[in-house]
């Protein structure tokens, strides 16, 4: 696999930290993860519950393994160290700073491992003005700017359902680990690399971004509209909504012609986008007057016969029954030795030659406590030790 041979330390909870060194283990690198011997992640407690287990907590955990560590105690530390100095790379999502109070400054972790890539994720930023603020993904999600483009032009900003600002700065955390291991084996050195909440929200902003810099105006928001092409959202058809996507003059007239509304294409009012902008609520009554005469499963299929694009809005259980979804193997199955089956999303994405694979189930807290430690040189009465004086 593309990162086997790689360890990675990983002192990550909740969510972006562990979704970046999943992905990690994902492509093969061997993950360990830090945690309390009390009480572990704290996803372990959150979320749907299976007999115990919280499969939120399996979600980002898969293909780890897990070391309880009492970080408190000298030795606790002394064995992150030992750890640490046989490693390639250290995840961690804590406030700036924290690092640094438990004893691992950046020249401190220089002097245990030269080589050594260090990703952090933060919500503002290693420095700046707000870089000791506390923030999780509803805060980014409005100190963005994101949440101030969602929603209806006459209704609240909205933040998305899901942790967008956490899986983004986990995603963009472990490509810059990738990165850095690759230069590292170019010939550099071991090398600092973050990502925040905020930051990486930002960089998504796309032509929202790129208007407003241009302009000076922020977007209106436009619920299911788009804000820069009509026709462009949510139509009604007999039995529910239908997403229609026409993202230009070409995929319009395909539209209409599927619809048998051809006779628009002479009408001024729709006569190209910027009219059909102006009057884009005439427009969606011309288009609902024929969609709501069939169902979805009709339109869906005439209209993509047609090329144009369109899908129903599925809800969650509909999704994880979907054919395409289902022959692209996203949702996958770990079998759990103490909890059975563990069902979750699987990989998006998809290498020909070095496919990501499922090695590993979540781990139970400390699982993996003796192997490790082992691993590391601790004999068998050593380990006894550590374990009486609660160190793991």
């Amino acid at each position: 696999m593309p990162l086997t041979g790689y360890r990675i330390v990983d002192l990550t909870r909740i969510i972006s930290g562990p979704f970046c060194s999943m992905l990690l283990a994902d492509l093969g690198a061997e993950v360990v993860k830090i945690e309390s011997p009390t009480d572990g992640d704290p996803l372990r407690a959150q979320g749907a519950m299976v007999e115990g287990f919280s499969w939120y907590f399996a979600s980002y955990n898969r293909n780890k393994r897990s070391l309880t560590l009492d970080l408190r105690t000298p030795e606790g530390r002394g064995i992150l160290e030992r750890l640490i100095a046989r490693s390639d790379a250290l995840v961690e999502n804590y406030r700036p700073g924290v690092l640094d109070k438990m004893g691992l400054s950046e020249a401190r972790l220089r002097e245990l491992n030269p080589g050594l890539i260090v990703g952090s994720i933060s919500g503002f930023g290693r420095d700046g003005p707000y870089a000791e603020r506390p923030a999780f993904d509803f805060i980014a999600q409005a100190m963005s700017g994101f949440m101030s483009t969602n929603g209806a032009a006459d209704g609240p900003p909205l933040r998305t359902g899901i942790p967008l600002s956490d899986l983004i700065a986990g995603l963009y955390c472990a490509l810059g680990v990738v990165g850095a291991l690759l230069a590292r084996e170019r010939g550099g050195m071991g090398q600092q690399v973050s990502t925040s909440l905020v930051d990486g929200l930002v960089s998504f902003l796309s032509y929202m971004a790129s208007n407003t810099l241009a302009s000076g105006r922020p977007p209106e928001r436009s619920g299911n509209d788009h804000p820069l092409v009509a026709p462009y959202g949510l139509f009604a058809a007999s039995d529910g909504p239908i997403a229609i996507a026409p993202s230009n003059d070409s995929v319009y007239r395909k539209l209409l012609k599927a619809l048998d509304l051809t006779r628009l294409e002479a009408d001024e009012r729709f006569r190209d986008n910027a009219a059909r902008m102006r009057n884009r609520e005439p427009l969606r009554a011309e288009i609902e007057a024929v969609t709501r005469t069939r169902s979805q499963a009709h339109w869906i299929e005439r209209l993509n016969a047609g090329g144009v694009p369109c899908g129903p809005v599925l809800d969650l259980p509909d999704v994880f029954h979907d054919p395409q979804i289902l022959h692209q193997e996203m949702v996958i199955e770990a079998n759990h030795p103490a909890h059975g089956p563990v069902r979750m999303t699987g990989f998006p994405l998809k290498l020909s030659g070095t496919p990501c694979r499922l090695r590993r189930p979540p781990p139970d807290l400390g699982g993996d406590t003796d192997e490790i430690l082992a691993d590391l040189g601790f004999d068998a009465a050593q380990r006894e030790g550590l374990r009486a004086r609660g160190v793991v």
